[in-house]
């Protein structure tokens, strides 16, 4: 989403790198540059107005002036006031001191609040909590059916006693579901209401009977990232008139501009606690400001990717395949490397994961174009062999290669392929686990096993000297030949040919040399 902004944002600091020092006009052309960037991204002016004014002002003072790097001392102020405009820091659900705590979702209809219940309540029971999820919404057609169907796929709890479609009372239902969820010993409860194609006094209305029935720990604003600039006036008009304490971005995925974001949080003054980015229920998490701020920047979100890949791998499996590649490459098989894949495939989509490494940003053509079932494909080839072949890949020849290719339907080509980077990942990935740093990579100082600090010297192989034979009549005719060689040398005539006036004819070779003719 923010893609359009972060290219333009990359740019305009690419000016600034490598100037010594930063003059006023230098600062007005950034300035201007993120203004325009700012724009674009669709951010309400107001907030655009008040940005630039504190960068400016703090560009303009002592601390880019007396920095070391002009250029880096602007984007880390560049980076704190976008982490000011998103919220600060990251804003917790509050859960009551007494059991269920009840949140109440609010918003128009099709921001996407059916769904958005859904991915809380998945989220919430991997936190260790019983959620419950009621059907509030009892006007739009088939609205309660969806959300029963949202929470079996989440696997979580569902009340809904009224059938909806204009019928039922849904002040009485959200009563009901607290009494229903201490009796059932849910401690958090979901309230999933009715929204409308725009503000009107009917819906207000109805917010505002819900709350006051149920008296909610927390009212979460949902609002579509999609919508522009007509998310923050929503936002203003559910302020003023139910009023809320967090706001949660759904459709974050989406190739909107994304200014609604950076402009819900500093006009109406809540927080962004959640943002769904994707269809599925696992594509859900906490806004956490500074990392938000980070991608926008293009510097990744490490602190992300590590959370998620906590949350996939199990401690004691990492233990258990460090060890085993610490033992040799031999021990790492094709199984392992489809184990390892899989728990990859389950922290979501690669083309997201490798969006959160740092520097990727240029890189983003090949990130989107990167075909996410040629993950699947690998698996497939791995699944078509044998037990024999994944334990030990080097017997695959070209009649099982083919036989591999049609049982999982691909190219003899991808197979061979496969195979051969699994070799090279193998002996790489032995290599880091024994302390040898990456293969290929250049050596940084005082790193042991990476090639520098203490180098070894190479060492120099001493050539062996002929062996003496254990024969003795042998070794003193060895002896004998080589005192005669001593003595051809001493006379100028190091291999022993004639001299002055001996006989050719009755010249004969050294034993040595009659050997090595044969």
């Amino acid at each position: 989403m923010f893609d359009t902004l972060s290219d333009r944002l990359a740019s305009t600091f690419k000016n600034l790198r490598g100037k010594g020092r930063l003059s006023e006009a230098d600062i007005d052309a950034t300035a201007r540059e993120i203004r325009i960037a700012l724009l674009e991204a669709d951010v309400a002016l107001p907030v655009v107005r008040a940005f630039i004014k504190q960068v400016k002002e703090r560009a303009t003072g002592s601390e880019v002036s007396q920095a070391l790097n002009p250029a880096q001392q602007v984007i880390k102020i560049v980076n704190e006031e976008l982490i000011g405009i998103l919220g600060g820091e990251t804003r917790r659900l509050r859960f009551a001191k007494n059991p269920p705590t009840v949140i109440m979702l609010a918003g128009l209809q099709g921001a996407g609040k059916t769904t958005l219940a859904g991915k809380l309540g998945r989220w919430l029971k991997g936190q260790g909590h019983a959620p419950l999820l009621v059907a509030c919404d009892l006007q739009r057609p088939n609205a309660v059916n969806q959300l029963h169907v949202v929470s079996e796929r989440a696997e979580v709890a569902f009340y809904g006693p009224q059938p909806g479609n204009g019928v039922g009372d849904p002040v009485q239902v959200a009563k009901d579901s607290i009494e229903y969820a201490r009796t059932k010993q849910h401690d958090v409860v979901i309230v999933d209401t009715a929204g409308r194609l725009g503000i009107d006094q009917e819906l207000m209305q109805q917010a505002a009977d819900i709350r006051d029935a149920v008296s909610p720990d927390e009212i979460l604003f949902i609002v579509d990232a999609m919508i522009g600039q007509d998310a923050v006036n929503t936002a203003e008009a559910f302020r003023d008139g139910v009023g809320f304490d967090g706001v949660v971005l759904s459709k974050l995925d989406g190739d909107a501009r994304g200014g609604a974001a950076l402009s819900i949080a500093h006009v109406t003054g809540k927080q962004i606690m959640f943002a769904s980015n994707g269809e599925k229920l696992d594509d859900f998490d906490a806004f956490h400001p500074d990392r938000m701020a980070s991608r926008i920047l293009g510097m990744g979100d490490m602190l992300s990717l590590i959370e998620k890949a906590e949350q996939t791998f199990s401690q004691a499996e990492a233990e258990k395949m460090a060890a085993k590649l610490a033992k040799g490459p031999k021990e790492f098989t094709l199984d392992d490397f489809l184990a390892q894949m899989e728990q990859v495939r389950k922290m979501g989509s690669i083309s997201k994961l490798l969006g959160m490494l740092p520097g990727m940003g240029q890189m983003k053509d090949q990130i989107d174009n990167l075909d996410e079932r040629e993950v699947d494909r690998t698996a497939a080839i791995i699944k078509s062999m044998t037990p024999a072949e994944r334990h030990e890949p080097t017997i695959i020849n070209g009649s099982r290669r083919a036989r591999i290719a049609k049982g999982s339907g691909v190219d003899v080509s991808q197979v061979k392929s496969l195979v051969e980077r699994f070799f090279e990942a193998r002996k790489m990935m032995s290599k880091m686990a024994q302390g040898g740093g990456m293969p290929g990579m250049p050596g940084m100082p005082g790193m042991p096993g990476m090639g520098g600090g203490a180098r070894k010297k190479k060492q120099v192989k001493q050539a062996k000297g002929k062996r003496k034979s254990g024969n003795p009549m042998k070794r003193k005719a060895e002896e004998q030949a080589a005192a005669a060689r001593r003595e051809a040398a001493q006379a100028g005539n190091p291999l022993g040919l004639p001299q002055g006036g001996q006989d050719p004819q009755n010249f004969e070779l050294p034993d040595e040399f009659k050997k090595f003719m044969g």
